[in-house]
């Protein structure tokens, strides 16, 4: 199709469109989608994450009254313009699965007048029936407030009077903060560090507390071997890429030292070695948290307005078998492993069948173990770095291309869409290019799934992210081969029966023997670290049942949007959610400040 008919339908499309929603025209609006389509939207109509498919639940949203006003005609979007500068200009596109879905796709931008806004959109267009362009899918993203744009606190960098200077002027800056932070950031990882730095640049004075020494440490005290399983330019940092030559797979000490130079560059208030002493406290009159936090040698306390948990993926899970205090070799959960060399010649047991698992039994195997065992508790879902590359990497961000134009249309497509294009045969190229790797594995006594759930339909590594945070995957980096090669051997452990001073023995009466059993078996959910830090009472309230995962319209629960308990804010997933929801988050938190939300 040539460029001027995608741009031709495109403007048709969207001026239709526009008339509908500044209208208020409800009827009209939804008539702009397939029956079967898709409308997902982030804060222009709610402040909230919303997705809701088919014609019927997007009119439902669209009519519910806001101030005596229909939540169409409140908003009152207006001021479409087709997005011909970016990449996201006008183009066809496929999509994935057994439909053979294809049209024509392209951003536009808009303004909101409840509140003052603007904002921009991403639309999919299918011919129906009647060969009339329709959306298949629309999204609808709040992009700034008016007014309070993102800028810097110095924009020029110049201190024309000469009587200060950059580094007198971050140190007060971040003084004025510990006395008054709107915002108290909890945890000092990659996503509390993006999200401070996004709120910093939306004005928002904002303190983050972090447990460890360094900033970094999260990465830096992990085992040896860690490298991140996604490429430099996917897991890219919020403002700041990574340098060119940089490895295209970080090794963990690198990103370390790199968060560590992004705290400083970002100009960021931290408190590192610092930790609650108690459960805060909400006082629903001032709207404020009391807080109590162990700063070095200090006890002090903070009221901030708003509280973000950015803890991370939870505290070790370690199962409990009986006579595990028998067992007279090494015994310890992964995210202790921190030496293999000290193994040398040694048997090795790794329960679990995920990342962790695959890292560290590669590092035993490297480090001249005697015999590596990894037992497989339930079925992997495993997809090698080559088929990620061919199929999500490289398609989806490419190098040289603007981070934040790939974000916004990767986020456009709505995530239930997506598992039910997957489900539907978008799986079975990435199968295909794996079918050795997979028959090795089957062969080896590894099992394998693709599915979240039994019966449940095959949704490949996207389900299990946006399901589990990746728990049940493996990214395989060469563990695979390793298995394969009968270096790593498989033990299916469902039936584990008991540990005695040797090592496990199972319920049909096999035993391994060894000398190291590590436990590669996960992390405890983020709401039992969270019901830990800020007590039942506060838990209670929050929205069920936990943090991440889909709620009924396929949307992450609690990620970055209302928690359920007011000035309560969860941070969490991989690299891309901060470096894309951040801002959703800033800018429902300065709605708040602003008295607008």
């Amino acid at each position: 199709m040539a460029s001027e008919d995608l741009h031709s339908i495109s403007t048709d499309w969207l001026k239709s469109l526009e008339v509908a929603s500044s209208t208020g025209d409800t009827v009209s609006f939804v008539n702009h989608f397939l029956s079967d389509g898709w409308f997902r939207d982030l804060l222009c109509f709610s402040w909230n994450h919303r997705t809701l498919s088919g014609l019927e639940k997007i009119r439902e949203f669209l009519s519910q009254v806001v101030d005596g006003k229909s939540r169409l005609e409140y908003s009152s979007l207006r001021d479409f313009k087709i997005d011909d500068h970016t990449i996201n200009a006008p183009s066809p596109f496929k999509l994935p699965g057994s439909q053979g879905i294809e049209g024509v796709q392209g951003a536009f931008t808009f303004s909101i007048t409840n509140p003052a806004a603007l904002g921009r959109g991403f639309f999919r267009l299918m011919q129906d029936a009647d060969k009339k362009w329709k959306a298949l899918t629309l999204f609808t993203n709040m992009q700034d407030l008016v007014g309070h744009m993102e800028s810097p606190p110095n924009q020029h960098g110049l201190y024309e009077d000469r009587e200060i200077t950059w580094e007198e002027d971050v140190d007060a800056k971040c003084r004025a903060i510990e006395a008054d932070p709107t915002v108290l950031i909890v945890g000092g990882g990659q996503s509390g560090l993006m999200c401070a730095a996004r709120l910093r640049m939306l004005g928002i004075r904002t303190l983050i507390i972090e447990k460890d020494a360094r900033v970094g440490d999260c990465w830096r005290q992990r085992y040896p071997n860690l490298t991140l399983h996604t490429p430099a330019s996917q897991s890219s940092i919020l403002y700041s890429p990574y340098p060119i030559n940089f490895p295209k797979y970080i090794p963990k000490g690198k990103l370390a030292d790199f968060l560590e130079s992004y705290a400083v560059n970002q100009e960021l208030c931290i408190w590192l070695s610092s930790t609650i002493t108690s459960t805060p406290v909400y006082e629903s009159l001032s709207a404020r948290w009391t807080v109590e936090v162990q700063h070095g040698d200090q006890k002090v306390t903070i009221n901030p307005k708003h509280l973000v948990l950015a803890t991370g993926s939870g505290s070790p899970h370690i199962p409990t078998w009986s006579g595990m205090d028998e067992f007279q070799g090494a015994l310890y959960h992964s995210d202790f492993h921190k030496d293999a060399e000290q193994f040398r010649g040694k048997r090795v047991i790794v329960v679990g069948a995920g990342n962790a698992s695959g890292d560290i039994c590669q590092d035993f195997v490297a480090h001249g173990a005697a015999e590596v065992t990894l037992v497989q508790r339930s079925a992997t879902c495993v997809v090698s770095s080559t088929a990620m590359e061919k199929t999500r990497f490289r398609s989806l961000y490419p190098n040289g291309t603007p981070m934040e134009e790939l974000d916004f249309r990767s986020n456009s497509m709505p995530i239930a869409f997506l598992l039910q294009l997957t489900k539907s045969g978008g799986i079975r190229h990435m199968k295909m290019l794996d079918q050795e790797l997979h028959d090795g594995l089957r062969q080896a006594g590894f099992n394998l799934t693709w599915e979240v759930s039994p019966g449940s339909g095959e949704v490949g590594i996207d389900g299990f992210l946006f399901s589990r945070l990746g728990s049940g995957t493996m990214l395989d980096i060469g563990c695979g081969k390793l298995i394969i090669e009968g270096r790593v051997k498989v033990k299916q452990g469902q039936d584990i029966s008991h540990f005695d001073k040797d090592g496990i023995t199972f319920k049909d009466g096999f035993k391994l023997s060894a000398d190291v059993i590590v436990l590669a078996t996960g992390n405890e959910p983020i709401m039992k670290t969270a019901r830990g830090l800020l007590g039942k009472e506060i838990t209670d309230q929050l929205l069920p049942p936990e943090v991440w995962g889909l709620d009924s319209e396929g949307e992450l629960n609690q990620a970055y949007r209302p928690s359920g308990h007011p000035g309560l804010w969860f941070a969490v997933g991989p690299f891309g959610a901060a470096r894309f929801f951040s801002k959703h988050l800033g800018l429902q938190i300065l709605a708040r400040e602003l008295g607008i939300a």
